[in-house]
């Protein structure tokens, strides 16, 4: 009952494809025709960002949306528990009450 059953499986599933096989080949050196010292290959050059006024005024738009964004979304979530909080409190005291004047009319 304890001890795991092993699956077996038969046959593959899937294809089965034979090893393939590398053949060795021979590596020639050449040696260079002209006796010129090697040069460094130079860093491609990438383009620069340019910030255009209208591209910084876009930046800041965004960046002040997001903030509006976010901070509504925070003090919704504060409102939230904060009116949730308030109810609690407000049903505790109303069951508190009824089960005080419950046992003043006993």
């Amino acid at each position: 009952m304890f001890k795991p059953k092993v699956p077996v499986m038969p046959q593959p599933t899937g294809l089965i494809t034979p090893p393939t096989v590398i053949e060795p080949t021979t590596m020639v050196q050449h040696s260079p025709q002209s006796s010129m010292p090697l040069v460094a290959p130079t860093a491609a050059a990438r383009p620069t960002v340019q910030l255009t006024p209208g591209a910084v005024i876009a930046l800041v738009g965004g960046g002040a949306a997001v903030v509006l964004v976010v901070g509504a979304v925070l003090v919704s979530m504060l409102l939230a528990v904060a009116i949730t909080g308030v109810s609690v409190a407000i049903c505790a005291l109303v069951i508190r009450s009824l089960m005080a004047s419950d046992n003043q009319h006993r």
